[in-house]
């Protein structure tokens, strides 16, 4: 037997609520709970891509960006972004097709202007991130930034020019 730690009543032992007030009883029945420490292998650090020597930049033509896919489906892939604008999004007709379901079929816009290359999100469910920040309205994207579509990671890079 117990007493209730809120009136006082005598409680039979393993009993969960007093009869009495239906306060809950605490009982220590001796199981505990551990933490169970994260030992996934990814990582939530951004990825750092500015390194000239990578082996996706060699094969580009000198000062042309491209988006290469870090995390999601279809890692490794290259996207070189050789028109004025290019479209990402779930759509087949897509300049880059990104086929999940986290990608609105109209997802994202680049536009080269200026010298830079502009990414503006074209009203998708899920939104266009920059390095992990949701974007509104367009961001000028510079060598390095990761670029998050749906479930998708890029990053965005920009060959050398190959003068010095």
């Amino acid at each position: 037997m117990s007493t209730c730690p809120e009136c006082g009543q005598q409680v039979a032992a393993g009993v969960n609520f007093c009869s009495n007030c239906g306060a809950p009883q605490r009982t220590n029945t001796g199981d505990t709970t551990r933490v169970i420490p994260v030992t996934s292998a990814v990582s939530e650090a951004p990825v750092e891509a500015t390194d000239p020597n990578l082996p996706v930049l060699k094969d580009v033509p000198p000062g042309a960006s491209v988006l290469v896919v870090v995390r999601g489906p279809n890692v490794g892939a290259t996207f070189l972004l050789d028109q004025e604008t290019v479209t990402a999004g779930r759509h087949p007709q897509s300049d880059i097709f990104l086929d999940d379901v986290t990608v609105s079929r109209h997802h994202a816009k680049f536009t080269e202007r200026g010298g830079h290359t502009w990414l503006a999100d074209q009203n998708s469910l899920n939104g266009t991130y920059v390095d992990r920040t949701l974007i509104d309205g367009e961001v000028a994207l510079r060598s390095g930034d990761e670029v998050q579509i749906g479930k998708f990671r890029l990053v965005y890079m920009v060959a050398p020019s190959g003068r010095s």
